[in-house]
């Protein structure tokens, strides 16, 4: 199984993110049931990890946390844009989660996370051959309105297999935590 642990963010938010998803040659667009934010790539792992996974976060309590979009940003590999995201505001609570997951994955056996932590949501993935220039780039961020500034609340922390297909990762929940006020 290739597991990762999300947050979901609530349908008004997912539908604001889907309103800039346009215009931008290239561009692999997420739909709505991909949008999310990954606290922790786990990886392939089998029946057994992801069965001391599912007990351990069973067994731990975790807080709601409240965020606000916060711009746009990409991630660039080798001098080309990889990806296109929605960032997070605050961060520290977010930051705070994936170091928790971490150590918690690490004490089942899992290896640790090796890169660092960015808060954020993926819209837009693009292949090598099709990533956008610096200018086009420039031209689609600078056409964008102000995302919303209202905060939203994550209240449940999900635990995610992704299943690789034509269209990209199709995302199946295989567990989910409540996260408390």
């Amino acid at each position: 199984m290739r597991l990762f642990l999300a947050l979901v963010p609530p349908v008004e938010v997912r539908r604001s993110l889907l309103a800039t998803m346009h215009a931008l040659a290239g561009a692999r667009w997420q739909s709505d049931a991909q949008l999310h934010v990954t606290l922790r790539f786990i990886g392939d792992v089998d029946r057994h990890a992801t069965d001391a996974l599912m007990l351990a976060l069973r067994r731990e309590r975790f807080a709601r946390i409240e965020a606000r979009l916060d711009g746009f940003g990409f991630f660039d590999r080798r001098d080309r844009v990889d990806q296109l995201w929605a960032g997070l505001s605050p961060r520290d609570p977010l930051e705070r989660l994936h170091a928790r997951l971490d150590r918690l994955c690490v004490g089942i056996g899992l290896e640790p996370e090796g890169r660092k932590y960015v808060p954020h949501i993926t819209l837009a993935r693009f292949a090598r051959t099709m990533a956008p220039s610096a200018e086009q780039l420039a031209a689609w961020l600078g056409a964008q309105p102000l995302l919303p500034a209202e905060t939203f609340a994550f209240d449940r922390l999900v635990l995610m297999e992704s299943h690789m297909g034509r269209d990209g990762s199709v995302y199946e929940p295989v567990f989910e935590v409540g996260m408390t006020g």
